[in-house]
């Protein structure tokens, strides 16, 4: 009796935060389900909720419409929201480096592949690839689809995006041949740019520090600790696939689960340091501006909420 009026108390004096992944329940969140399973979030006396978004509602809606707190999406697409004048900021990076890659269905160098038709998700705009198309003067034909590499393989299309720790490996263990110079690597070129972190809203930022910063502790604490101890991180990983009924394999979540680990090391430091770097801010506002894709450009102390730092 004790005990479960203590586990009470404790709950009742939990801050809860809903949290939406970017996407279904995979390896790519490790840290999180990490953090979830470890007790990283209710040591710090946080009632955390990860929720995975749908095909109808994405979690950037999510959060526009108050179902969640906080939210994980691409850096790009934060700055396309920040310049249409929907306040976010970011509290958390996930990623260091660009997982994009552009795959060639006939033995064609991608960049060469000028008005050709590509393969791109219609749930989540590439703001990279548009903005390479249009600054190497490619003029590709956009081919949207849902998910999966069956439009690719199919021969429907000429190229497709593939993110190298989900696709890429879909279409090696489906067989198909990829040699280098058929690939085209964005951050192997002047495309380096970070991709998701998880954003809040510039007033739920401005009223509940102390929330988010015990959510940011525990999160960096979730994936340093999946990367000291991937195996049983990826045994963490498989009970969320099972639970939400994800078709997908374990030797899949596991080159995942590694790939991501990699792309999280800064280049430069050589360590996890989970920020927005300010160089990337500026290429990729600098690119999405000069392609059309925004109206304005966007800085870097609007992504951090750092409106008042001259």
């Amino acid at each position: 009796m004790v005990l479960m009026l203590l586990l009470w108390a404790v709950t009742a004096s939990s801050e809860r935060l809903v949290f939406t992944t970017a996407w279904t329940a995979q390896a790519q969140f490790a840290g999180y389900y990490v953090a979830q399973e470890k007790g990283f979030f209710s040591k710090l006396g946080l009632d955390v909720v990860i929720q995975h978004p749908s095909l109808t509602s994405s979690a950037f809606q999510r959060l526009q419409t108050d179902q969640c707190d906080a939210a994980n999406f691409s850096l790009m697409s934060a700055i396309d929201f920040i310049s249409q004048g929907i306040p976010l900021v970011n509290i958390f990076q996930e990623s260091m480096n660009s997982s994009n890659i552009l795959v060639s269905r006939w033995c064609m160098n991608p960049i060469e592949m000028k008005g050709k038709k590509v393969a791109i998700f219609n749930s989540d705009p590439n703001y990279l690839l548009m903005a390479m198309s249009r600054r190497e003067k490619l003029d590709y034909e956009w081919v949207p689809f849902t998910s999966g590499i069956n439009v690719f393989l199919s021969g429907a299309v000429d190229a497709t995006m593939v993110v190298s720790y989900n696709e890429y490996y879909e279409l090696l263990q489906a067989g198909f041949q990829m040699p280098e110079e058929y690939l085209y690597r964005f951050s192997e070129h002047e495309y380096n740019i970070q991709e998701n972190g998880i954003y809040v809203k510039r007033d739920y930022f401005l009223t509940h520090q102390n929330t988010i910063s015990k959510f940011v502790m525990a999160c960096r604490r979730g994936w340093e600790w999946a990367a000291a101890h991937p195996d049983e991180a990826l045994e963490i990983v498989m009970k969320y696939v099972n639970q939400n009924h994800i078709q997908t394999n374990r030797a899949l979540q596991k080159l995942m689960l590694k790939e991501v680990l990699r792309l999280q090391i800064d280049r430069d430091s050589k360590m996890r340091e989970f920020r927005v770097r300010e160089d990337m801010v500026k290429l990729a506002s600098q690119l999405m501006f000069e392609s059309g894709l925004i109206k304005r450009q966007v800085t870097y102390k609007e992504v951090v909420g750092m409106w008042n730092v001259e």
